[in-house]
C-alpha cells in the first residue's frame, strides 16, 4: 500500500472549504432562463456543465466535450442569442420552436449518457507512449505535402466509386497533421504567432473552396488550445477569446459573401485558382465592412437562424403523428442496411435519396434538394423521433453514443503513440459527431467510414513506428555491446 503523501496547509484549507461553483452554475442558470424568459435556457446551460464536468478530459483531449458543444449550440442558438441580444429569428415566430428544443436537449442528453457509459466501459492502456511520433522537420514537411495532397484526393475520389469514401477519409490526414503542429505549438508555453500564422493560412485556405471549410481547421485549433488551457493564466483566457472572435466573425463573413461567392464559383467568374479565388473573397470582404451597421446585423441574424438546427424539425413535429404516422424505424432501418452494404463490395448499390425529400416529406415545406445540386437535413433527432416519437427515440441515440465511446477508448487502449492516439480521436471524433442536423444515413456512414479507414491506416502507422524504434534500439544496443568487445 503506497503511503499518504500530506497535503501542504493552502491545499488542505482549500479542500476544507465550499466551492462556490454550483452557487454561481445555478445563478448563471436562472440570469440565463430570466433574460431568455424561458426556463429551457437555464436547463441548457446545466446540460452542457454536465457535457464538460464529464466528457472533458477524457482520453486526454476535450474532443468529445466540444463536439457535444457544438451540437448543444445548434439545439439552443436562438434562445440564447434572444436572451443577449433581444432579437429573434424566423424560427422563434414562424415555428412552435419549444419542442423540439427540447427534444434536441433530451437527445444531446441519451448522446452524452452513452457516451460517458462507453468511454467508462474500456479499461485505459496500461503503457502508453509518450514519445513523439514525428520530429518537427518531418512533421512540418508531411503537413505542406498534405495541403496539396488534400485537393487531389478529393478530385480523384469520385473517378472510383467504389474507393470514393476511403479516398476522402484518408484526406483528413492533413487535420491530424494540423493537430500536432499546433498541440505542440500550445504546450508547455503557447508560442501565439506561430499559431496565428498556421490558423490565420488554414482559414484563408477554407475560405477558397465552395463550402466553410475553415471550419474543421477552427474546429482543430480549438481542440489543441484547450491541450494546454490553463484557467489560471489571464493570457490564456485572452487568447481563448481571441480565437472564440475569430471563429464568430469568420462565420459571420462567410454567411455574408458565400452566395456571391458561390454564383462567381458557377457561372465561372472566378477561375479554380486559389488566389484568383482568395482575391475574389478579399473583394466581397472589403464590400460588407463597408456596409452600415443594420446590414451587419442582418449578418449576425442569418448566421443563429442557419446554426439553430430546429426550424424543419419543429415543422415535423407539428405534422408527426398528427398529419403522418410514426414510421416505426424505417429512416433507421434503411441507413443501418445502406452502411453494411459498402460500396466496395456492392457496386452496384443505388445512390441514397436526397436528405431534403424527407424534409419535404415530414416538415412540410419544399426545400431546396437535387434540382439545385443542394440537399436539407433536419438531423438524426428529428429523423428519430419520426421513426420512434417520445420516449423511444433516445434508445437509438444512446446506443450510437455507447458504440463511439466504446470505439473511442478502444483506439486509446490500441494505440501505443498517446500524441497520434490524440490526433486521430481528435479529428475522427469532431468530424463524426459535431453536427446535430446530420442524418442517421450520413452519422453512422461517415462514422463507419472512419473508423474503417483511418482508425486502421493510423494503427498501420502507430505499429510502423513502434516496430521502427525498437529496431533502432536493438541496433544501438548491439553496437554498445560490439564496442564493449573490441
Amino acid at each position: 500500500m503506497q503511503p499518504s503523501i500530506p497535503l501542504s496547509p493552502a491545499a488542505a484549507y482549500r479542500l476544507r472549504q465550499p466551492s462556490l461553483f454550483p452557487f454561481v452554475l445555478v445563478v448563471l442558470a436562472i440570469g440565463a432562463s430570466v433574460l431568455a424568459h424561458d426556463w429551457i435556457a437555464g436547463a441548457a446551460l446545466l446540460l452542457l456543465w454536465a457535457g464538460w464536468h464529464y466528457l472533458g478530459t477524457a482520453g486526454g483531449s476535450p474532443v468529445l466535450a466540444l463536439a457535444v458543444t457544438f451540437q448543444w449550440t445548434q439545439v439552443v442558438a436562438g434562445v440564447l442569442y434572444y436572451a443577449v441580444t433581444g432579437r429573434q429569428v424566423p424560427a422563434m415566430y414562424e415555428t412552435d420552436y419549444r419542442p423540439m428544443v427540447l427534444i434536441g436537449l433530451g437527445s444531446l442528453a441519451a448522446l452524452l449518457l452513452g457516451l460517458v457509459a462507453g468511454t467508462r466501459l474500456v479499461r485505459a492502456a496500461d503503457d502508453p507512449e509518450d514519445t513523439v511520433a514525428f520530429r518537427w522537420p518531418a512533421l512540418v514537411r508531411l503537413y505542406l505535402v498534405s495541403i496539396v495532397l488534400a485537393g487531389v484526393l478529393r478530385r480523384l475520389a469520385w473517378w472510383i466509386p467504389q474507393l470514393t469514401q476511403p479516398i476522402i477519409m484518408l484526406s483528413f490526414f492533413r487535420f491530424g497533421l494540423l493537430f500536432l503542429i499546433l498541440r505542440r505549438l500550445v504546450t508547455p508555453r503557447p508560442r501565439w504567432g506561430w499559431i496565428g500564422i498556421v490558423l490565420g493560412g488554414e482559414v484563408l485556405l477554407g475560405f477558397t473552396g465552395y463550402f466553410a471549410e475553415f471550419r474543421e481547421a477552427l474546429a482543430i485549433g480549438a481542440l489543441a488550445l484547450f491541450a494546454g488551457f490553463d484557467r489560471r493564466r489571464v493570457r490564456h483566457w485572452f487568447g481563448l477569446g481571441v480565437f472564440a472572435g475569430l471563429a464568430f466573425m469568420s462565420g459571420v463573413i462567410w454567411m455574408s459573401i458565400r452566395s456571391d461567392y458561390r454564383a462567381a464559383q458557377t457561372s465561372g467568374a472566378v477561375s479554380a485558382s486559389r488566389l484568383e479565388r482568395l482575391q475574389h473573397v478579399q473583394e466581397l470582404v472589403a464590400q460588407w465592412l463597408a456596409t452600415d451597421l443594420a446590414t451587419m446585423w442582418v449578418a449576425v441574424d442569418a448566421l443563429v437562424h442557419r446554426t439553430w438546427a430546429v426550424y424543419y424539425p419543429a415543422l415535423a413535429l407539428r405534422r408527426v403523428p398528427a398529419v403522418l404516422p410514426h414510421t416505426d424505424g424505417m429512416i433507421l432501418g434503411k441507413a443501418i442496411r445502406h452502411v453494411l452494404s459498402p460500396r466496395l463490395l456492392f457496386p452496384d448499390k443505388g445512390t441514397p435519396p436526397s436528405d431534403s425529400q424527407s424534409v419535404r416529406r415530414y416538415s412540410g415545406v419544399w426545400v431546396a434538394g437535387p434540382e439545385q445540386e443542394t440537399t436539407i437535413a433536419f438531423g438524426y433527432a428529428a429523423e428519430s423521433y419520426v421513426d420512434f416519437g417520445v420516449p423511444w427515440m433516445f434508445v437509438p441515440i444512446f446506443g450510437f453514443g455507447l458504440l463511439m465511446g466504446l470505439v473511442y477508448r478502444s483506439f486509446l487502449r490500441v494505440i501505443r503513440h498517446r500524441e497520434l492516439a490524440v490526433a486521430l480521436l481528435s479529428v475522427m471524433f469532431w468530424i463524426s459527431l459535431f453536427q446535430f442536423e446530420r442524418s442517421w444515413l450520413k452519422t453512422l456512414g461517415l462514422s463507419g467510414t472512419m473508423i474503417i479507414y483511418l482508425g486502421g491506416a493510423t494503427i498501420a502507422l502507430d505499429r510502423y513506428l513502434v516496430g521502427r524504434r525498437r529496431g533502432q534500439l536493438v541496433m544501438r544496443r548491439a553496437g554498445a555491446r560490439h564496442g564493449q568487445h573490441a
